[in-house]
């Protein structure tokens, strides 16, 4: 954990150039969105804004990733490859979108409704919003990394849904991942837990499991993350600023997610 960066104000404005453009991405995809369409008709959508705005999509050939952005539908976790896949009334879906401007990624997701989403479909998007909200507000300088995950598992736990342990949030800036890693679970007391320092940028994307935190990866692509069970899963994500006040949130969007029925106090202070 000693590779943390602190980023410079130069380095920060650069930061804050790219997250916007993928946060506007996002909502362009949320406008879009609708019952009939592919998962690789939303991989084109992100990809031509993300060409049209002079940046390039983080994902594509990230490590062999085939595709421009995360689609992950129902119990996907998270890595979903867009494709042939036709969104259905009831289905819920997270589109997670990274830009590489400036020579700096800036990373977000939510998950959205397709059409009238199930009682259970909605509880667990609720929960997985309310839990970014509430790993959000640990955020400040001098507290623990530690104290994130902690606040956001027994929110999660309350609420009678798991919270997945395989994958964390990530420090980011001219890399796509590097450190802290940010775990949205209760750490051991043995387990590194550095101090927030103002000047680091991370991002907190808690990934909610209708069941149990256990996951699957699919052994033919290798990058789809279901949930073991095969029950819902949903994920909300920022890209976040620790400041000498608490922090900002450089994902934050001026407008609010269609079909995602959000709920954003991001949004108000834009």
């Amino acid at each position: 954990m000693s590779g943390i960066e602190i980023k410079s104000a130069r380095e920060i404005d650069a930061m804050r150039a790219s997250c916007q453009m993928a946060a506007e991405t996002l909502v362009l995809v949320g406008e879009k969105l609708r019952a009939g369409m592919t998962t690789e008709e939303i991989n084109t959508i992100v990809h031509e804004d993300t060409i049209r705005r002079g940046a390039t999509p983080s994902p594509l050939n990230y490590h062999g990733f085939p595709k421009s952005v995360c689609t992950s539908v129902n119990e996907v976790v998270c890595h979903g490859i867009p494709g042939p896949y036709v969104l259905v009334n009831g289905d819920i879906i997270n589109v997670d979108v990274t830009t590489y401007y400036g020579g700096f990624h800036g990373d977000t997701s939510a998950t959205f409704f397709i059409g009238t989403p199930s009682p259970e479909a909605r509880h667990v998007t609720d929960v997985a919003r309310r839990a970014l909200d509430i790993g959000i507000e640990q955020v400040r300088e001098g507290a623990r990394i530690g104290d994130i995950g902690a606040a956001i598992e027994e929110y999660v736990h309350a609420q009678g849904c798991g919270v997945v342990r395989d994958y964390v949030g990530h420090g980011i800036g001219r890399k796509f991942h590097t450190d802290p890693q940010v775990p949205h679970y209760k750490i051991a007391r043995t387990a590194p837990n550095p101090r927030m320092k103002a000047g680091m940028i991370f991002t907190i994307e808690p990934m909610v499991n209708l069941g149990g935190w256990e996951v699957e990866l699919d052994a033919s692509d290798k990058w789809t993350v279901r949930t073991k069970d095969r029950k819902l899963s949903a994920q909300f994500e920022h890209t976040v600023l620790v400041t000498r006040t608490g922090c900002e949130v450089l994902t934050k969007r001026a407008k609010l997610l269609k079909h995602s029925e959000e709920r954003d106090l991001f949004t108000e202070l834009t």
